[in-house]
């Protein structure tokens, strides 16, 4: 394997070095394996000579772009090979007039953002690892992010794809149009397959014109449950703002304790922005979604245009995360969905489950679409701690399901979610996904032992 794998990708791009493979072990979720080798080929013929010798000594194959999958999606759990995208990073094209780009897998996602607002425009979707994660990333984990409520997620965006498939065809499939129905749509089959169906190698995105104007809102409120009618109402208001976020109290409370930004005692933080290509438009916009925020009994209500007074509003929002991980070393970040008008019903659910089993639970996400991150902070050295925290989310996925919901907005299923797929899916659909998975990948050498598809 090694000599074939130096042959194929040269000894600079080959390792089986201890140390160089341990960080290929994780991602940033807490599920951990060591791969065998890894490689960074530079060309889509280097990937199918792997997967062509990978297929035929049935060797795994994982796909990876910057290990930012919050899943385990890019675990090597059964070992094998990683194929590290890197340094496949060339933008090959932006054709304006015809509004799509054409890039290579490992293209992150800031830097085509970068180039095309020299141009005047933008890809949407902005997961909040955008500075690192890559393009082909994003189209395996179907990524989202604090936009998705207007401008969806990134398979709204896929217009095609190439891709190595796992018996070892290079494959181009979709189109360069705004429309395209000739055949079945296999371009949208790998969106969202976490590298378990092909490796992708190139990406040709449909690309908008970048909003020029943007005005930010912040409201608090003491009770849940005006927080969510004023989300609820905002969307059905006939306004879609661009941004649509909430923090509860914990998610607050430890911002408030480990950071100088000042934030009210609040059981719930909305932040909310309207973009246009008008200040008049923008204006507008924020107007019916102000009146409905304030409608709702809050705490307080702020706005900001001036750039640098929006970044201010954006701070508490942008340092949860990191603010959260400060706490507890150990946490699990998940990303359930439910229908719009359910959010209420799941953050108190949420925070009625954290209260069951003396596990803290910070939630915060995008409200605009109904996709929350409830963040279960534990100590993974406390086997108590360990069985309540699963225990704990077991129960959150329970919830989600109930109130008409799924398991993952964006972050994907992976290792982390594959053991409640049934909880979701029926055994027809279970059995069919499987059944595709098998016929593109008769010997599970794509990324094995994720989504619960080769069980």
């Amino acid at each position: 394997m090694i000599k074939k794998l130096i042959e194929i990708v040269g000894q600079d791009n080959f390792t089986d070095q201890l140390e160089e493979l341990v960080p290929y072990s994780y991602d940033a979720s807490m599920n951990v394996h060591r791969p065998d080798a890894a490689v960074w080929p530079e060309t889509a013929e280097q990937i199918l000579a792997i997967v062509k010798f990978a297929n035929e000594y049935k060797i795994p194959v994982i796909p990876r772009g910057a290990g930012t999958s919050l899943s385990g999606g890019v675990v090597p759990i059964r070992g094998g090979v990683i194929i590290d995208l890197s340094k496949m990073n060339r933008i090959l094209e932006v054709s304006i007039e015809n509004r799509y780009a054409r890039v290579e897998a490992g293209v992150v996602c800031d830097d085509l953002n970068r180039e095309l607002a020299k141009h005047g425009f933008v890809f949407p979707p902005d997961p909040a690892s955008s500075t690192v994660s890559t393009i082909g990333g994003n189209v395996a984990t179907n990524a989202g992010g604090i936009k998705g409520a207007k401008y969806g997620t990134t398979r709204d965006y896929v217009l095609g794809l190439q891709v190595v498939l796992p018996t070892g065809e290079l494959m181009r499939t979709g189109s360069y149009t705004m429309k395209c129905v000739s055949g079945y749509d296999l371009a949208k089959l790998f969106v969202g397959a976490e590298g378990t169906l092909g490796v992708i190698t190139e990406v040709t995105l449909k690309i908008n014109p970048l909003p020029r104007h943007a005005m930010t809102a912040v409201a608090t409120y003491a009770r849940l449950e005006d927080a969510g009618k004023a989300i609820f109402q905002t969307m059905t208001s006939g306004v879609i703002p661009s941004v649509m976020e909430i923090m509860d109290k914990v998610t607050l409370q430890s911002i408030r304790e480990n950071t100088d930004i000042a934030l009210p005692d609040a059981e719930a933080m909305i932040l909310t922005e309207a973009d246009g290509f008008t200040w008049e438009e923008v204006e507008a916009q924020m107007e019916v979604v102000l009146g409905i925020l304030k409608n709702n009994h809050p705490i307080e209500v702020k706005t900001a245009r001036d750039e640098k007074d929006r970044l201010n509003l954006w701070k508490a929002r942008k340092s949860a995360y990191a603010t959260l991980a400060r706490v507890s070393n150990s946490f699990v970040l998940d990303d359930v969905t439910v229908p719009i008008s359910r959010i209420p019903e799941l953050l108190v659910g949420i925070q009625g489950i954290s209260q069951k089993y003396g596990i803290v639970v910070a939630t915060f996400g995008h409200a605009g679409d109904g996709n929350l991150h409830p963040q279960i902070l534990y100590d993974e050295y406390d086997p108590d701690q360990v069985e309540r925290t699963e225990k704990v989310e077991e129960e959150i996925f329970k919830l989600a399901i109930s109130l008409k919901g799924t398991l993952s907005g964006e972050h994907g299923i992976g290792l982390s979610k594959a053991g409640y797929m049934t909880l979701e899916h029926d055994p027809v659909e279970m059995d069919l996904m499987r059944r595709v998975k098998k016929a593109l990948d008769p010997n599970n050498i794509m990324n094995p032992g994720k989504r619960a598809l080769d069980d």
